[in-house]
């Protein structure tokens, strides 16, 4: 019981609960006997009184109903209440047959113990109550209250009011629910309006209201983005309720309601697989993923794990992102069905060794150089790695049956303007020519920018916005494909499970994102305003960078396949000799360490590749 800072002594509290069970008792007398207590029961009043109250004194003792803070009561305080009231009253149950033994008369009647505990209760848990409101008035004191939507008036919805009253109700008030359920519209729920959502932006402009809270998992992503542009619109912040499986104990707090992320912006509906497909290729099969600490590498393992393979091998050679991963899959994927695997892809007798001992049946080919300022200042890096280890995993897929080799690919292969491209450009052809003299199914799947992967532009930014900017972007009119982690490697799935060998399967990116765009969002998002809290600065584009991002080339076009989002491109195909012979070549200029000369033959291999804001460019006017 609490109005300032201080918590008022426990024994105040004490001496306020035992007087309101003296005035249960007494109403209970009065009740009872219809506001007429009899002389019989006067004369015991005395003895019964004081009897009650030290039952009751001794039951606060033991359960130590006094020592809660009463500014943070809750239904644990009013259990916690019930329960000590209940077993002091059992006590006058068993007293009473006693007291007729001895006396022919019952100590107390049973009516007074009924009444008498159900007032106690009420008016000692009302009470709490009652001073919680008061405190929770006096702490907000003239403070405007901020102004709260909730987008949802299902019981997730009631539940995320009942935790902004409980945990912030002093800087929030809730105004109105939003539903376009036509059963709902137009009532009320705990005395708060429900409309629909067409009236959100009349709200929004006419109430100044702080904050919108979506509190439906089931929002169509066209309708949340339209409500999340308008609220950016009107510097109104976007917090969401997260899933009841995450809740504390099954109860929602208001810490727990989080802001919309860049992510949630750019997410599109549910992708819809084939899951008995991908189940049969998947279950009771030996996997292997290369590359399985990275961003796309862990995901594809944590997907894979569900469809209960025999044996899931984490390859990589990153030891403590890959440490990482296994605590997930433990922690909580519960799972034991794995094999954690050190090693090298470019290391010729560690992946045979490996493909040796476990014979995977299936191979995801994560494991990659993906940087392209980095891979453009090292040119024989990203051969090594890129084309000689994806050449190493191939090879031993043909020598020891692999049914499966899906390799992950980039739009940056496409028409590519720096050397991480073309080495992926050229692990395609690698592959998928291989894919004709042999039993091996070689598949290729093609996306582009995946959101949240390490050295994206959506966690760079967020490190700027935290330490208060600039944010920097490359170029006002760059434009970049973006696809969530989970989507990504979703699509993977099905597409390895669909591909008969020889594809290259390019996925649905949506519309292309303006990098400036993004920027600004993401800005709105944390509550700042471009110009004022954030600077934003153009850099320039960075070597090898190109403004805009293709997912085939000028010669290629696609032809669909059952899935909407999944397309194939028809792409030219080469001899496997004749380029198995050129990338060997290529491959030994490694040992030469000639930047010059590893880029020239690969622009030889791939004559699309033209350079961009690189020093390679002065190769292309030869």
């Amino acid at each position: 019981m609490s109005i300032g800072k201080r918590n008022t002594p426990v024994w105040i509290i004490f001496l306020i609960d035992l007087f309101i069970c003296f005035i249960s008792i007494w109403m209970a007398y009065l009740l009872r006997f219809n506001f007429r207590i009899p002389h019989t029961e006067t004369e015991t009043l005395p003895l019964v009184f004081t009897g009650i109250l030290l039952i009751r004194a001794l039951s606060f003792l033991i359960f130590q109903t006094h020592r809660s803070i009463i500014r943070f009561t809750n239904t644990k305080d009013a259990e916690r209440i019930f329960i000590t009231i209940a077993l002091g009253s059992a006590v006058f149950i068993v007293l009473n047959p006693i007291s007729y033994w001895i006396k022919s008369v019952y100590f107390v009647p049973y009516t007074i113990i009924i009444i008498d505990g159900m007032l106690s209760v009420f008016l000692m848990f009302t009470g709490r109550l009652i001073i919680k409101g008061i405190f929770q008035e006096f702490a907000s004191g003239t403070r405007v209250k901020s102004r709260v939507i909730i987008y949802g008036s299902s019981g997730t919805g009631i539940t995320a009011k009942r935790a902004i009253e409980r945990d912030a109700g002093a800087k929030y008030k809730v105004i109105c629910f939003i539903d376009d359920h036509a059963t709902r519209i137009g009532k009320k729920i705990q005395g708060i309006s429900i409309k629909p959502s067409s009236d959100l932006p009349e709200i929004i402009q006419n109430n100044d209201i702080k904050l919108v809270i979506f509190s439906s998992q089931n929002i169509a992503q066209t309708k949340k983005q339209e409500i999340i542009d308008l609220c950016l619109a009107n510097n109104t912040r976007v917090f969401t309720v997260p899933p009841v499986k995450s809740w504390i104990n099954g109860e929602l707090s208001f810490k727990q309601i989080k802001k919309i992320n860049i992510n949630d912006l750019l997410e599109r509906e549910p992708i819809q697989l084939d899951m008995d497909k991908i189940s049969n290729e998947i279950s009771h099969k030996t996997v292997l993923v290369t590359g399985a600490a990275g961003s796309i590498g862990s995901e594809l393992v944590k997907q894979i794990i569900r469809f209960n393979p025999k044996k899931l091998i984490l390859l990589d050679q990153a030891e403590s992102p890959l440490f990482e991963v296994e605590r997930e899959l433990i922690d909580e994927l519960n799972a034991n069905n794995y094999e954690i695997v050190i090693g090298d892809i470019r290391n010729y007798d560690r992946m045979i060794n490996v493909f040796n001992h476990f014979k995977p049946e299936l191979v995801f080919h994560a494991a990659a150089y993906k940087h392209v300022p980095l891979m453009e200042n090292n040119p024989s890096e990203a051969l090594f790695t890129n084309v000689k280890g994806t050449k190493i995993l191939a090879d031993l897929a043909v020598q020891f049956k692999v049914e499966k080799f899906v390799m992950i690919s980039t739009d940056k292969a496409v028409n590519p303007t720096n050397v991480m491209g073309a080495t992926k450009r050229i692990a395609e052809i690698y592959v998928q020519s291989l894919n004709k003299n042999c039993n091996t199914k070689f598949i290729t799947t093609r996306f582009g920018n995946v959101l949240g992967s390490n050295g994206s532009v959506i966690p760079l930014f967020k490190k700027q916005i935290e330490r208060g900017g600039p944010v920097t972007v490359t170029h006002p009119e760059i434009t970049r494909y973006f696809m969530t982690i989970p989507e990504a490697c979703q699509l993977v799935l099905e597409a390895g499970a669909i591909g008969e060998g020889g594809e290259i399967f390019i996925f649905d990116m949506g519309k292309s994102v303006k990098i400036i765009d993004l920027a600004r969002k993401m800005i709105k998002l944390y509550g700042l305003t471009v110009g004022k809290d954030i600077e934003i600065n153009y850099s320039g584009l960075r070597p090898g960078e190109k403004l805009y991002e293709e997912l085939l080339n000028d010669n290629e076009n696609t032809l669909p396949t059952h899935h909407p989002q999944i397309m194939r491109a028809k792409v030219q195909e080469f001899d496997f000799e004749f380029i198995s012979n050129d990338i060997d070549e290529l491959i030994k200029k490694f040992q030469e360490q000639n930047n010059t000369d590893i880029v020239a033959h690969m622009k030889a291999l791939v004559p699309e590749y033209k350079s961009k804001n690189s020093i390679f460019e002065a190769l292309d006017d030869n």
